[in-house]
């Protein structure tokens, strides 16, 4: 087994719902940040990268058929460049990474590009098809945007509960006020805002078109400003659209390779993948999985969290971040140092390349050695992935 690294990491700005994105399509959002991605590694021949993964949630679509070949083929890469698409909801992208490391580690692939897109704002409206032709009665057409659709009667009602309620419950065991969540989501948007100042993101986002900037940053918000918003979905409830993510457009690309991989590239990496796990738990506790999920990758790459330097998080929800951030032995300091999805965004198939992406950065501008990227997924399940910077090994 061999290990695999991170080479290069880009994203397109996250659009809001509606936004200035929302002219975009999916698979064009998708061809976006492979075009940049390729191009902070000019030496490199388009043509001997052995695969693509990319992550997708909806998939019902202009992102349907397979939305990482057609970024290829949209992108101008050769044909001769495979790419397939993961779907783990919210996780797809970081399962598209563990994949692609895997397939170096097994010596299946010495090039990888991974990524996801999503664009939630033209996610479609979908209609069940009949089994007889011509039914008398009505149809429902249902939203694709997220969530439960189609439901399986089957299935137990606690487990196809809203994503709200079940960070509701998850805030209710653990006892996670709501001026906590405000607090968190405040320091999302400051730190989102001050990333952007610093100049952060400079390097990791790539324009679409004349959209060079997340767009759901609030530098102005506060906990006495989102106090002052209605809960989201229980009338005495501590979620609201301040203390979650929004609904978003966006896509995001991480170039991973071998060791040797670096003399094709052209540059050396900056990080190596040491962990990788994933988690599952009750369907409703999805929120709370990623704690176990960083839990497995720390022991594969055999450190804990005292080693731990900076943690990427995805923010679903502020309650179910906090939750894991109060079960984790961690100083929440380190967490999300540069924003998190509450103000930069959370499209869906997007994120896990996101947090990967960003976490490799963060490590190096921090002059740390170990961080982990996790995050949670509908359904009850989380992913986790440790990586080592390479400048600190």
């Amino acid at each position: 087994m061999t290990d695999s690294f991170v080479y290069a990491a880009v994203r397109t700005p996250f659009g809001r719902y509606s936004g200035a994105l929302a002219e975009v399509r999916p698979d064009d959002l998708a061809a976006t940040a492979l075009t940049g991605l390729l191009a902070k590694a000019p030496d490199l021949d388009p043509g001997r990268i052995d695969d693509v993964y990319w992550g997708n949630a909806n998939g019902a679509g202009e992102d349907n058929r397979n939305v990482g070949r057609m970024a290829v083929l949209l992108a101008g890469l050769p044909t001769s460049v495979p790419a397939g698409t993961v779907n783990r909801l919210c996780g797809s992208s970081l399962d598209a990474a563990i994949i692609g490391s895997r397939a170096i580690a097994a010596g299946d692939a010495e090039i990888v590009v991974i990524g996801g897109v999503e664009s939630m704002t033209r996610a479609p409206w979908v209609l069940p098809k009949p089994s007889r032709a011509f039914p008398a009665g009505n149809v429902e057409a249902v939203s694709t945007t997220l969530g439960w659709r189609l439901v399986n009667p089957k299935m137990p009602k606690e487990w196809t509960a809203s994503l709200g309620e079940c960070n509701e419950q998850l805030g209710e065991r653990f006892k996670i006020s709501r001026e906590r969540q405000d607090e968190f989501a405040v320091r999302s948007h400051l730190s989102s805002e001050k990333a952007w100042l610093d100049g952060f993101y400079q390097d990791l986002v790539v324009p679409v078109g004349e959209v060079t900037r997340d767009e759901g940053i609030r530098a102005d918000t506060s906990v006495e400003r989102l106090a002052r918003l209605k809960p989201s979905f229980r009338a005495d409830g501590t979620i609201t659209a301040g203390n979650a993510s929004p609904l978003n457009d966006g896509a995001a690309a991480v170039l991973l390779g071998s060791a040797a991989a670096a003399f094709q590239i052209g540059f050396d990496p900056i990080a190596r993948i040491a962990g990788r796990a994933a988690h599952a738990v009750d369907p409703q506790e999805f929120g709370f999985a990623p704690v176990e999920a960083a839990g497995k990758a720390l022991r594969q790459a055999g450190i804990d969290w005292s080693d731990v330097g900076a943690v990427e998080l995805n923010e679903a929800f502020a309650v179910q971040s906090l939750a894991c951030v109060d079960a984790w032995d961690v100083d929440p300091e380190i967490v999300n140092t540069r924003g998190g999805a509450i103000a930069l965004g959370h499209p869906l198939g997007a994120s896990g390349a996101r947090i990967l992406g960003t976490l490799a950065h963060v490590l190096r501008e921090r002059n740390q050695r170990w961080g982990v990227a996790a995050i949670c997924i509908g359904v009850g399940q989380a992913l986790a992935v440790v990586l080592e910077n390479c400048a600190q090994r």
